[in-house]
């Protein structure tokens, strides 16, 4: 369990991340096209996971938009934004925002990922959804950089995210 804050109150998630080194839990996830979204399926490609709440909340859009922005340079490399929120509704969103640099999975069908990944929240308002983190994975399928953001409002470091790529 790790404690994570929301307005500077305590919240509890699952478990924690894998450390840096160790090989990538395999992700299940659901694309906006209503495929799967696997590590396996972007294996040899370097991999930056940007999990979050929803895409319904400002910082969580916020970094969606970062992370699509971010995406356009760099080489070898698949931005997966993960939350719960129906493909559906991350489908809509990238079309209104022009958001056409990442890959959306949807982690509403599993628990793999949050099991493997240790990032349901147990408690507090967002009980149930997925702790604001990045997890970079190398082409090997190996973690290079994880980041739980400490509090779920706040946005996540993107240049740690982006150097762990050099």
């Amino acid at each position: 369990m790790t404690d994570i804050t929301l307005h500077g109150e305590t919240v509890h998630t699952r478990g924690g991340l894998p450390a840096v080194g160790a090989e990538a839990p395999e992700i299940d996830l659901v694309g906006a096209d209503l495929g799967p979204v696997t590590l396996e399926g972007l294996r040899g490609r370097r991999v930056v996971l940007n999990i979050f709440p929803s895409l319904d909340t400002g910082v969580c859009a916020m970094s969606v938009r970062r992370f699509n922005e971010l995406a356009a340079g760099l080489e070898n490399t698949t931005v997966v934004c993960v939350s719960k929120d129906l493909p559906f509704a991350a489908g809509r969103f990238c079309a209104a925002e022009g958001i056409e640099n990442v890959v959306t999975g949807s982690a509403f069908r599993s628990h793999a990922m949050s099991r493997a990944y240790g990032l349901r929240m147990t408690d507090g308002p967002l009980k149930g959804l997925l702790a604001r983190a990045v997890v970079v994975i190398d082409e090997t399928g190996r973690i290079v950089h994880t980041q739980l953001v400490p509090e779920i409002e706040s946005e996540p470091d993107y240049d740690a995210a982006i150097a762990a790529l050099a």
